[in-house]
């Protein structure tokens, strides 16, 4: 597992890109640097195969995103970031699609707080949300 931030930003918006409908280079050029934050990322053959990032908001940690491949590879960045916040609370919020990131949540006892809808006006975007295993943030409006 390695500090995102020492990747190539490219690298980066590359992989994110695949997890929602444009990329978004501006917003992760902040994102990533939050303070009070951790963000990791896994590679495989120098290709980013999981990344994820924690941090801190008023009274908890928040993680988000966790993208990644596969569950085991999200499970391995859950758990680094998860120790990151060691006594605090940690929220994730999971799309309920995505049955194994539901498994992983439920594995380490988180409990759902409140559900949202995604709406769309036109078609909804192209994203497999099978490798999304906690959205961004619904906190941006």
């Amino acid at each position: 597992m390695l500090n995102i931030n020492i990747l190539s930003f490219d690298q980066i918006v590359k992989y994110d890109s695949n997890f929602f409908p444009v990329p978004r280079p501006q917003f992760l050029k902040y994102w990533i640097k939050e303070p009070e934050s951790l963000a990791i990322a896994i590679l495989k053959n120098e290709n980013i195969i999981g990344y994820g990032m924690i941090r801190k908001s008023n009274t908890d940690y928040r993680i988000g995103p966790l993208f990644s491949d596969n569950k085991i590879i999200a499970e391995n960045i859950f758990k680094k970031l998860n120790n990151f916040a060691v006594g605090s609370q940690v929220f994730l919020d999971v799309p309920d699609v995505n049955k194994e990131a539901l498994e992983l949540a439920n594995k380490y006892n988180m409990k759902p707080m409140f559900e949202t809808a995604r709406m769309y006006t036109k078609k909804p975007p192209i994203i497999n949300l099978n490798k999304v295993f906690g959205v961004t943030t619904f906190e941006l409006g």
